[in-house]
């Protein structure tokens, strides 16, 4: 080991809390760099090597009932590979010990080969046997939350008939990584599940013999897909096609898509404030270090050592701290990456989805980890190969000191003597004052990020869940039905009132842009499903014109006052051009609305629904789901706070594991800053504290000047922290935007007070620290040190 080398590590022994406090910064950056791209690798590899496997379609729509002959013309489209027919409708399920209706998705299976397209993989039991009747595979997730084994069997209301069904195999499908109902925001595997069954007995139950339903489709290389879409559409359309659409808008793979630009955000935003973090605390302990000393810079170069042997010291100085930090960042990233595969396992349905050791990530995330290092240490690195031998022998000059603020307007006769050498040493040296306030409301920031992500969600499920939709159980039948369900919905047990609600499929058209959507009619003050903006203001619709969500308007590019061309899907050779007269910020969907009467109008009906809002008396609940059970017209049941509790259970628990997380890391960057602050002013003001000792001041005295100090700059940086943080925030609404959700930007008063405290208590733990080095300061020694 070279005299250098051992001048380092003597170096380090001398400040090996600060040492370790730097490293475990750099420790986080790195750990949720490997965590968020690591995650985002093989979830990103697992998806498309499970949609290449099981052959997951490209282009799905969905028909009323069209002739299997068209299937052939279907398949001579230009770009399309393969094409698969299907049967897929809705029913009701009665599960054993489950009073709340479930809802299952029927797809068919051909009898005599496997599908195409979107093939089953059975996890466990066997395939179906087409001569068996009632025979089907259920998806995994909903058999895991009912209980459901081999053999169960439970009963479905399809198409208005009671039929038995028995469970033969557990399945998964590319088609239902992410298992959510259609027209849901939140998924719920207890009540909606997934059913294949024999397309025999399918076109049976659907009077559908020699028919299909739905169509999915993948493309030859190159092929268009907007082409393929438009050639289906057309051919389709007299057969009540409800729109083509690609994978990007197929509900689970679109969810599964948004998971992975959020991590791919998460990968860029969360490392690079943190990295930030430990970069700027790295630069100012260096740059102490070499001003502290400047004698033996002087001697190193007095004695023949060369600029650039002398610069390489320093920087090994800093490889080492960010050497023991990766190596910390590496464990830790492996860990959480097990953590997310295991959390992301229990979300997204893969056949085999393990965590895999990711030798190249941790090569790259070392180097990202160095470079960043030595980026932040190149000034005081420059400072100490620049600075000659005989300056360098002198001691730096003295600061041009002055009359304070407190000493010029005449109130220091008011302070004590610790107070008033308080306000002059933050006053005298505003750079030094400056950087610690900004260190320490950056450590604000961070904890306020950590958190951040729990307000939001909680806020948009009381958005949605209490000031948007204030029914308890949403209804929805088969076909449109008459104003008179309304009725008897009135008269089933507990239900104290009743909202019906008209929705259509319809393709919106504007320029060369298009999107599949659904305008839902809204009648005069709706109470139990309201639309509401983000202000929290209901919205009062206009007589005449369409309202759009805020998103598709952005989608569509269209403003208010422009035309919009409206194909209504629900209606042959019916197109309309229909002037926007509002746009509403919401954080949900992308939605349309329209006046109910001037819907009616449009469709030429009368008061027709196709869903229905109830508000129920819980004591009557599981009476009126039996009833709703064995209803004929009703196509699925949805009950509002089990769907929320069933949220809360899955992805809400796996996000608050996920900023629990977070806060571990925003808590130790908190510390690492206060800390290093603290530490770094005594180290510069030893032979300050110590000439106040020898004159009599006492050990709290003494620790007073440097507590103070530290208390001040702490509450400074507080509200500065929060400025940051709520910028922080703002980037992360912005990069983690879907269509599916926004995240409001809400920042709780709880977030901002548990910033503060942390913040605090690092300050209090970082304060007893100094005070104890205070009580051991070695007066002669540090007396003996040069200015």
């Amino acid at each position: 080991m070279s005299a250098l080398d051992r001048k380092m590590y003597r170096d380090l022994l001398q400040m090996p809390a600060q040492a370790l406090a730097i490293a475990l910064v750099i420790s986080c950056g790195l750990a949720v760099l490997m965590m968020a791209v690591g995650t985002h690798r093989y979830l990103k590899r697992t998806r498309d090597t499970y949609y290449n496997q099981y052959r997951f379609a490209q282009v799905f729509a969905g028909v009323k009932r069209a002739p299997k002959p068209i299937g052939e013309r279907l398949r001579q489209i230009p770009g399309i590979a393969a094409l698969d027919l299907r049967i897929v409708n809705q029913a009701v399920i009665d599960v054993p010990g489950l009073n709340e209706p479930a809802m299952g998705r029927f797809i068919s299976l051909p009898p005599y080969s496997e599908p195409t397209l979107n093939r089953v993989f059975i996890r466990k039991g066997r395939p179906i046997d087409h001569s068996r009747p009632g025979e089907v595979l259920v998806s995994e997730a909903f058999a895991l939350a009912n209980h459901l084994e081999l053999g169960s069997t439970l009963k479905a209301v399809i198409n208005g008939r009671m039929q038995p069904l028995t469970i033969v195999g557990f399945a998964l499908t590319p088609e239902y990584i992410f298992q959510i109902r259609p027209g849901t925001l939140l998924p719920d595997e207890r009540l909606f599940g997934i059913f294949w069954m024999s397309e025999l007995e399918l076109e049976a139950a659907y009077n559908m013999e020699g028919a299909f339903n739905a169509v999915a489709a993948t493309l030859t290389h190159g092929a268009s897909e907007a082409a393929v879409i438009a050639d289906i559409d057309r051919l389709l359309k007299p057969y009540g096609c409800t729109g083509a659409y690609g994978r990007n808008l197929q509900v689970s793979a679109k969810f599964l898509s948004d998971e992975l630009k959020q991590l791919q955000s998460m990968a860029i935003v969360a490392p690079t404030i943190f990295f930030g973090v430990a970069c700027f605390l790295l630069n100012v302990v260096l740059e102490r270090i070499i001003t502290t000393q400047r004698e033996q810079i002087a001697s190193l170069k007095a004695f023949g050592y060369s600029n650039r042997e002398v610069g390489i010291h320093y920087a090994k100085f800093v490889l080492v701290i960010a050497s023991i930090g990766s190596v910390i960042g590496i464990a830790g990233g492996l860990h959480f990456q097990e953590f997310m595969s295991r959390m992301y396992s229990s979300v997204f349905r893969f056949p085999s989805f393990e965590f895999e050791f990711d030798l190249p990530l941790i090569v790259i995330g070392v180097i990202i980890t160095m470079t960043a290092a030595i980026l932040a240490t190149l000034r005081p690195v420059y400072k100490a190969v620049s600075l000659p031998p005989a300056e360098a022998m002198r001691p730096a000059p003295p600061a041009n000191f002055g009359p304070t603020f407190a000493e010029r307007v005449g109130i220091h006769h008011w302070l004590s003597t610790s107070a008033q050498m308080v306000l002059r040493e933050l006053e005298r040296r505003p750079i030094k004052s400056m950087m610690s306030t900004l260190g320490i409301a950056m450590a604000v920031a961070v904890l306020v990020l950590g958190r951040f992500a729990v307000d939001g969600i909680s806020y948009l499920l009381y958005f949605q869940f209490s000031l948007t939709q204030r029914y308890d159980v949403q209804v929805s039948f088969i076909e449109p039905t008459s104003p008179r369900v309304r009725r008897e919905l009135e008269q089933q047990p507990g239900v104290m009132h009743v909202e019906t609600m008209r929705t259509v499929p319809v393709r919106f058209r504007s320029m060369n842009r298009s999107r599949l959507s659904t305008i839902t009619g809204i009648g005069d003050e709706p109470t139990l499903y309201r639309i509401i903006s983000v202000k929290e203001r209901p919205l009062k619709m206009p007589p005449q014109g369409l309202v759009l969500g805020k998103k598709l308007a952005e989608i569509l590019d269209v403003r208010v006052g422009e035309t919009l061309v409206v194909d209504i899907l629900e209606r042959d050779n019916l197109t309309l051009e229909i002037p926007v007269n509002g746009i509403v910020n919401e954080m949900t969907g992308v939605n349309a609305y329209m006046y109910r009467d001037q819907l009616h109008q449009i469709l030429q009906e009368t008061d027709a629904c196709n869903a229905a809002f109830l508000m129920v008396d819980p004591l009557y609940a599981d009476e009126l789901y039996q009833r709703l059970k064995q209803t004929p017209r009703v196509a699925s049941v949805l009950v509002k706070d089990t769907v929320v509790e069933s949220f809360k259970k899955t992805v809400a628990e796996n996000q608050l594991r996920m900023q629990s997380v977070n806060m571990m890391f925003a808590c130790i960057i908190a510390f690492g800053v206060v800390f290093n602050t603290a530490r770094i002013s005594l180290a510069e003001r030893s032979r300050e504290f110590a000439t106040l000792r020898v004159i009599g001041f006492t050990r709290w005295e003494v620790s007073k000047i440097l507590l103070g100090e530290l208390s001040i700059l702490t509450l400074l940086a507080i509200p500065l922290g929060y400025m940051i943080g709520f910028g922080f925030c703002a980037i992360l609404v912005m990069s983690f935007e879907s269509e599916n959700f926004r995240m409001p930007l809400i920042i709780s008063n709880y977030t901002l007070g548990l910033a503060a405290t942390v913040t605090f208590l690092s300050a209090m733990a970082s304060g007893w620290s100094v005070q104890k080095q205070i009580s051991q300061l070695d007066m002669i020694g540090s007396l003996k040190s040069k200015e």
